[in-house]
């Protein structure tokens, strides 16, 4: 290690190099169970992607509302699954200095039990005017016998206009499952 660190290979490289030398055959019994889809890192991606979109035309100190995700075919309807993709997104947003309006701690919002906040149009402009928010975050989600087809956008309030977008998809295993309404 030592005659890498003196020909000038950064520190970082050298532990990858010595990382990839150490081999990298899984034991049996990782390779016959997959791992759960990591859904926060998978959240937290889609809202860095968003924020990278958004970056240039959008200030962090400007308020952010961030609305529930929703059942692409009853868009009154949520899951587990779509709130919780909700609060990663608007965590991972706070994370990077966006100031984010919680909304659940709003009497008037549009609250249905159990499906989080299914903001209405008028709703979204009461909050917005209140807290001089520029932009909402929403999305929708849809699913599929092996997949959930995640949709999400900011959109300028003011203009209607989407600043950014951000498409992704889940594997239905277990986990995902769980958190999704029993199937009729």
């Amino acid at each position: 290690m030592r005659r890498l660190a003196r020909i000038g290979v950064p520190p970082l490289l050298t532990l990858a190099l010595l990382a990839a030398c150490a081999g990298t055959e899984a034991p049996p019994a990782a390779t016959a169970r997959r791992p759960a889809v990591d859904i926060t890192r998978v959240s937290y991606a889609a809202a860095d992607a968003l924020a990278a979109q958004i970056r240039p035309q959008f200030a962090p100190e400007a308020p952010l509302v961030v609305a529930t995700l929703v059942n692409i075919n009853r868009l009154d309807e949520s899951s587990p699954l779509g709130r919780l993709i909700t609060e990663q997104v608007a965590g991972r947003f706070a994370q990077g200095g966006y100031r984010v309006v919680e909304v659940k701690l709003r009497s008037q919002l549009y609250m249905k039990r159990n499906e989080g906040e299914l903001i209405l149009t008028r709703e979204v402009r009461d909050i917005a005017r209140q807290h001089n928010a520029r932009a909402i975050v929403a999305g929708t989600y849809a699913e599929s016998a092996d997949r959930v087809f995640v949709n999400m956008k900011v959109i300028e309030l003011d203009s209607n206009i989407l600043l950014g977008a951000v498409d992704y998809q889940l594997e239905r295993d277990a986990l995902v499952r769980s958190l999704l309404p029993a199937r009729q």
